[in-house]
């Protein structure tokens, strides 16, 4: 575990309306409280899409024709960079709006909480964290709860009344 501040460059896209939708500074604040203690310094983008590009991104590299709350695409270089070029990319984010707002709506959630959740959930997946069985799930639930309790956000797992 890496203590002290990190390094951080977070470009945030929006391609769609930014009407009540989070700022990127509230993604940047998301993503350094999922990267703190685990990494020095990173390289991520945010891109917030609509349902059409969610979907066609979730069939080309998910192969399942839904648009999805999040997708993660972790930044794989097997060929490494050039000679004395260091670059800390750690990946990419898709949020799909709508899908995150529909879902806010139906678990009766804050929409920023659940931004924030599945920022803190798609950083996680980034530094490799996944979710593929029940261990390995319960594990990146309980980190995914602390890293959003550090922020002010209710257990994102425990629906509200």
């Amino acid at each position: 575990m890496t203590r002290g501040p990190i390094r951080l460059d977070v470009a945030v896209g929006y391609a769609v309306p930014r009407k009540g939708l989070p700022a990127a500074v509230s993604f940047r604040k998301w993503v350094a409280a999922a990267l703190a203690g685990r990494i020095r310094e990173a390289d991520l983008a945010i891109r917030l899409v609509g349902a059409r590009e969610g979907r066609a991104l979730n069939r080309h590299y998910r192969g399942r024709d839904y648009a999805t709350n999040v997708l993660s695409f972790p930044a794989d270089l097997p060929e490494g960079l050039p000679p004395g070029i260091r670059m800390p990319l750690l990946g990419d984010l898709v949020l799909c709006a709508p899908v995150v707002a529909r879902e806010a709506q139906e678990q009766n959630k804050p929409l920023a909480d659940h931004f924030a959740h599945l920022t803190v959930h798609g950083t996680l997946h980034l530094l490799g964290w996944d979710h593929a069985n029940a261990r390995e799930a319960e594990a990146m639930e309980q980190l995914e709860r602390e890293i959003l309790a550090g922020l002010g956000i209710a257990d994102p797992y425990t629906l509200p009344d």
